[in-house]
This record gives C-alpha cells, structure tokens and sequence, in this order.
C-alpha cells in the first residue's frame, strides 16, 4: 500500500518524522510531499537534517501570498502529485494551509483522506487553523484524535464512531524520542550562557497576535517588563520579524534569536523556568518535559493542559501577561497522561494498514 504524506510547516515534519518510522516498520511505502510553506533552512532544511528524514519525494516550493493565494496553488499542485503517484490514502497533518489543500486535493479525487490530530477545536472562527481542521475533519475518511475531548468533539460534530480511531499525541512520541537526542546533541545553553531553570522562552507567531499592532505591542511590552527581571529569549518568527518592523514595535531588552532547529528549541523548552508562546505545539511541549506554559491566546486547543494547571491563558491586551508569566515560574501541574502512552506513531501506521 502507497500512502501519500502532506507537510509544509514545521510542526508537521516533526510528527512526520515519528510517523514515517512507523509507516516504514509497518512495510508501507510512503511518498512524503513538501508544500513549501516553511521554506527557509532555519524553517525547514535544518528539521530534516535533525529528524533524520529522507528528502521529500516531491518539493512543490509554495510559499508566500495570502491564505487563498497559498492554498489554491497547493491544491492545483498536490492534484498532479496524486494523480501521478495514485496512492491509497493521504495523510495530512494538523491545520495548516498544506493541510486544507491536501485534504480537498484528495477528497475531490476520491482518495481516502486520513488526518493525524483530528477533533480539535478553539472554536473561534477568526482564526485560519480552526477552518483549516474543521474542513479538514468534515472531508476526511480516518479522524486520529489524541485526546478523549478531540474525540468527543468530533462525535458531537456527528461524525460516525466508527471513523474516528483515538491514537495519543505524535507530539509525545516525538519529544520523549528527540528530546533524549537534545540532550546528548545541542549546545544551545552553553552557546548562550542560559542556565537551567533561569530564564523564560517566549515564541509568537500566529496572526492574530502578529498582524494586530495592539496584541503585537501588548506581547512585546509584557515581554521586556519579564525581562528587567529574569531572561527572555525569543527565537523570532519570519513574519514576527516583519510585523515588527513593519509597525515599529520594540522589544526591549529580550534577547531576540535566528527561528532555531528542533532539538536545540527542545532543548531550550526543557531548560526554561516558563515558556510563554501562542503556538499549539509548544504548549504541550512544554507540558511534556514538565514546565509552565502560558499561552498567549484568548483560548487554546489543548484544553486538558490548562485542566491540570500546566497551562495558563494570558489574552493579549485584556490579561496582565507580564504578571502571569512571573506566577507561572516554580509551578507545576497535576499529573496526568491525556495523550497516550507514546505509542501513537505505531498506532497510525496500524490504522492506514
């Protein structure tokens, strides 16, 4: 059997990574299939290397443009890349715009669709990511939920049981795989003079925070006011880096980086006193390594982190942010295991098989 894989951003070639291990020892033969989307080699290249990834089968070099624009030359692209290479299924990853397309190419040819992460909601329709997964779930013939309220999500969407397999977080396979690989591999500490525990990891991207000038400065004022009393490091974004040019905005006092390989970022996720992001995929990696997460959001789709008092919710310009991130430090949650036992990457091979 021949599955097709669609990734474009980083997060997704993470979990590709883990996945396609699995899919190999499980003798299925995978085409992987790079949109583009993160394109740069400190956004992509460098992941690869890291993860240990074969080049893509198929680079469509797609990047740039507004989300339309994005995500309708993908969709006339990954259509010739299915109709050459015929697979069976389609994986999809997430709620990317590579996701969308990959999911609508497929469903419009009438290839099963399977889609890795299914049933989570913010439910706010402003932004992008929550379109991209709910079309993507709608259309999708496998649902790979990690978490029991995922599922729960889809089942009150009246999505058919049987469609939905709850598999645990890929997420975790990978940070408990690559993050013993950190460790033995990545000077980003020493290369920075940060100790353990003593400082605090921001990361902003997403675009409702970077394309509003108020959230944009409310993030960065509460930054610097965090920084005049423990260190922040911001490995900055592509786009951030331009918004804040673009507006003006400073970040005072913040030590501003390069966007950095996985396992130096891992590294630097497991040595922070907080980390204070507004991406999904570094809330739970936070979580996963045992350190406070503030989320700088006005919701957040991993509601299980916040439950257990991982995660706290800090709204751009209404919350207090620099207040939150200083209570934050020295905390810890409760225990719990809401993302499966780190077998999920097996248990999505055994699913498309």
């Amino acid at each position: 059997m021949r599955v097709l894989t669609i990734v474009g951003a980083r997060p997704q070639f993470v979990k590709a990574a883990i996945v396609s291990r699995a899919l190999r020892a499980a003798g299925i033969d995978e085409v992987l299939v790079h949109t583009g989307q993160h394109f740069d080699d400190n956004m992509s290249a460098v992941f690869f290397r890291e993860l240990e990834m074969t080049a893509p089968d198929h680079d469509l070099g797609i990047a740039g443009g507004s989300h339309g624009e994005m995500t309708g030359r993908m969709l006339q692209a990954i259509e010739a890349v299915i109709l050459a290479e015929k697979p069976g299924r389609v994986l999809v990853y997430g709620d990317t715009n590579s996701t969308l397309a990959g999911a609508l190419a497929a469903a419009k040819l009438n290839v099963p669709v399977a889609h890795v992460e299914a049933g989570l909601r913010s439910f706010s329709r402003r932004m992008p990511e929550e379109i991209n997964r709910v079309v993507t779930d709608h259309v999708a013939t496998w649902l790979l939920t990690p978490t029991d309220l995922a599922t729960q999500n889809l089942l009150h969407e009246g999505v058919p049981l049987e469609q939905i397999r709850q598999v645990g977080d890929v997420m975790f396979d990978a940070a408990v795989y690559y993050g013993e690989k950190a460790e033995r591999e990545s000077r980003i500490l020493a290369e920075l003079g940060l100790p353990r525990g003593g400082f605090v990891l921001a990361t902003i991207h997403r675009q409702e925070n970077t394309d509003d000038v108020a959230r944009l400065e409310a993030i960065c004022s509460s930054l610097a006011a965090v920084a005049r009393d423990c260190p922040v490091v911001l490995p900055l974004h592509p786009r951030t880096r331009q918004r804040l040019a673009d507006s003006g905005v400073q970040l005072g006092g913040v030590r501003v980086l390069p966007p950095l390989g996985y396992l130096d970022m891992l590294m630097l996720e497991r040595a922070a006193a907080v980390v204070a992001t507004d991406s999904g995929g570094v809330q739970k990696e936070a979580y996963f390594h045992g350190v406070p997460c503030v989320t700088l959001r006005d919701e957040t789709e991993w509601v299980e982190l916040v439950d257990l008092g991982w995660n706290r919710l800090a709204s751009p310009g209404t919350a207090d942010i620099a207040a939150t991130v200083k209570a934050a430090m020295g905390t810890t949650g409760r225990p719990g295991s809401p993302y499966g036992s780190g077998a999920a990457a097996e248990l999505v091979a055994r699913s498309l098989a």
